[in-house]
């Protein structure tokens, strides 16, 4: 699946030239969380965000340091600082290097973006103009659409077993999962049997819970430790 299929469009955007009060009433108005930031020409300039707002001199919350710690600082940073905290327009407090993708981005590509710049929402861009926005409550709502529902058809409890047993044996983190008895019963499945460590339980659990048809995991699983030996007949 491609950004193009989930992402937001059209996207609420402000101009640069546009003031502080002007974005917090919209983001306010609108109840979204962040906005685009757009030039005279369309292009896609900065972005601005609730995070923003919050180092604010109306608020009080400024970020205040000791003088020693000022001067180690630099008076760059401090300026800079100070515009962010003080500024009047969206161009002066704004982000201006902008993490964004292409509407052809795989989702994948997009979580990535997320969690290695620790941001909640992507820009989607196509010849410098922005087409879309991807958030995390996006990426949810394909989540809801692709989760199991309960009360799903009957599956047959060996097909259950198999698919489990296959599930267990395709996981890097599955060591020994020959040991794992796995019963079936209307859809009910037991686990038992042994595993060398206890992160292990819960993801065996995970694991055939996630197998169409499973209805209940009971855990009778029982933790050997990584240096027993487990004797088969």
């Amino acid at each position: 699946m491609q950004v193009r299929d989930i992402m937001t469009t059209p996207v609420v955007t402000i101009a640069t030239s546009a003031s502080v009060a002007d974005a917090a009433d919209l983001m306010l108005t609108r109840n979204i969380r962040c906005l685009p930031v757009v030039g005279d020409d369309g292009s896609l300039a900065g972005i601005i965000s609730e995070g923003d707002f919050l180092r604010r001199g109306e608020l009080g919350t400024r970020r205040a340091r000791p003088r020693w710690l000022e001067f180690l600082v630099g008076p760059g940073k401090l300026a800079d600082e100070y515009v962010r905290s003080s500024g009047r327009r969206v161009a002066e407090v704004m982000t201006a290097s902008v993490v964004s993708a292409a509407p052809g981005a795989s989702l994948a590509e997009v979580v990535e973006l997320m969690a290695t710049h620790d941001i909640k929402n992507v820009p989607i861009v196509d010849a410098d103009k922005i087409v879309g926005i991807v958030s995390r409550s996006d990426l949810m709502r394909i989540l809801l659409r692709t989760l199991p529902k309960s009360g799903s058809a009957t599956v047959d409890d060996e097909i259950i077993r198999r698919n489990i047993l296959a599930e267990l044996r395709g996981q890097s983190w599955s060591v020994g999962s020959d040991l794992i008895g796995i019963t079936v019963d209307k859809g009910d499945v037991e686990l038992s049997g042994a595993i060398f460590d206890e992160r292990q339980r819960k993801a065996a659990v995970v694991a055939a819970e996630n197998v169409a048809g499973v209805k209940k995991v009971t855990d009778k699983l029982f933790c050997a430790g990584p240096f027993s030996v487990v004797l088969v007949s």
